[in-house]
């Protein structure tokens, strides 16, 4: 929270990939945020199969891609954090 009593404009969501594992797509979950790589390294995966690393320190933006999967590769835990805006309606409608 603000010091003023307002919530903060801005949602932040670490998101953890394990090594080996991978995390579906939903588009929905990346609309209109800004990505940073801050541990780790991911391949995203194309619809089509083409892979694409990035690695700590890399900014991605995920919305609007063709992606099938996000991957780790690496031997450590991967993780991401994601920063979005609020829209109107969920800073009126959170409790703080």
């Amino acid at each position: 929270m603000i010091p003023d009593g307002r919530p903060p404009a801005f949602l932040v969501r670490a998101i953890a990939i394990d090594p080996g594992c991978e995390r579906r797509y939903d588009e929905a979950e990346w609309r209109d945020a800004i990505v940073s790589v801050t541990r780790g390294q991911i391949e995203l995966e194309a619809s089509g199969g083409v892979r694409c690393r990035f690695r700590t320190g890399d900014v991605l933006w995920l919305d609007g891609l063709h992606l099938r999967a996000l991957h780790n590769c690496g031997a450590e835990p991967a993780l991401l954090l994601a920063v979005s805006r609020r829209s109107p309606t969920q800073l009126q409608a959170e409790p703080y």
